[in-house]
């Protein structure tokens, strides 16, 4: 069978539903694998196993910082496991996450194992955790806005806050981060300005200094893995271009400055349409989102109306390509 040329985008927190990935897991062998393996790797005590929180919630457990993001991380790999059964195999051109979802898009690229990467995730999701129940944090979307209107509302609003653009997500989509005062400062700044701000639901200031003791933990977690070179195109949220595939201490340098700085989400997707524009119809890669939901598709939308996004929060009775 000829090989499927596949772009594989990657979901992030946010995008976590009770009952993700149980289609999958249902439906293929190795994505059940998948999950089984991960609750071998991640011990949510009394919790339950990851598994069960994945399929069974409640939303409120699911929803921690600190579950989700090993949630997330399993159903996306699932997913794509499950995706290998119809494609047979598959030329990966590049993978793209968002936030959480860097993780999941380098561990495709064969940086790390998915044992390996779902104890760096779960790390991570810990520790972010910790810093945001040590800090009284915040962000607001901001609908309309550009990077210097973000920019602006930021400094009218900050005092002697924390708060900077943390999410550019797409077009006329950014998200603000930091501290929880400065936080409902902004809104109002916002609406002076004449733009729509609304405070989301978060455990903290994801993306901001505020997360600092966290970055200071992914330090020393990455130090203990050894990255290998990547096998295909993975982008970057800090830089909003692809990683060096061969420059491993740079890559986990990156991923710490990930926590603390904003995500280039539309720079990445811009990149990428830019990258695969010129590329004969017959032979472009095809853009896939793996499980769970429909986030990046959405957001894709946004950026660029002429790339088509194939989403896979189930299993689809037929093969795609």
């Amino acid at each position: 069978m000829n090989k499927s040329k596949v772009v594989l985008l990657c979901p992030g927190q946010g995008a976590q539903a009770v009952g993700m990935g149980k289609g999958w897991m249902d439906a293929h062998p190795a994505a059940a694998q998948t999950f089984a393996a991960a609750d071998e790797v991640v011990d949510l005590g009394s919790i339950g196993s990851l598994t069960s929180v994945c399929f069974d919630g409640p939303t409120e457990t699911l929803n921690r910082t600190d579950v989700s993001q090993p949630a997330l991380f399993t159903a996306a790999v699932a997913s794509y496991q499950g995706l290998l059964d119809g494609w047979g195999n598959a030329d990966v051109h590049a993978t793209l996450g968002l936030s959480l979802g860097e993780y999941t898009a380098l561990h495709l690229a064969g940086a790390f194992g998915f044992r390996d990467g779902l104890k760096l995730v779960a790390t991570r999701g810990r520790l972010m955790q910790e810093a945001a129940e040590a800090s009284d944090g915040g962000m607001v979307a901001l609908i309309g806005a550009d990077e210097t209107q973000a920019h602006a509302v930021c400094d009218a609003a900050r005092g002697d806050d924390v708060l900077m653009p943390a999410n550019f997500n797409a077009k006329g989509q950014i998200v603000i981060s930091g501290s929880r005062t400065a936080c409902e400062r902004a809104v109002a700044a916002a609406g002076e300005m004449g733009l729509r701000a609304t405070a989301l639901s978060v455990a903290g200031a994801f993306h901001s200094p505020l997360m600092a003791p966290a970055a200071e933990g992914m330090a020393k977690a990455l130090a203990e893995v050894d990255f290998q070179p990547l096998s295909t195109v993975v982008y970057s949220n800090v830089t909003g271009k692809p990683h060096e595939p061969d420059n491993a201490e740079l890559l986990k340098q990156r991923l710490i400055e990930q926590l603390t700085t904003p995500v280039r989400w539309s720079s990445n997707c811009e990149d990428l349409a830019a990258s695969i524009s010129g590329i004969p119809e017959d032979e472009r890669p095809r853009i896939h989102e793996l499980a769970p939901g429909k986030v990046l598709k959405g957001l894709f939308r946004r950026i660029d109306k002429t790339v088509e996004v194939t989403s896979h929060d189930q299993p689809d009775p037929k093969p795609v390509s």
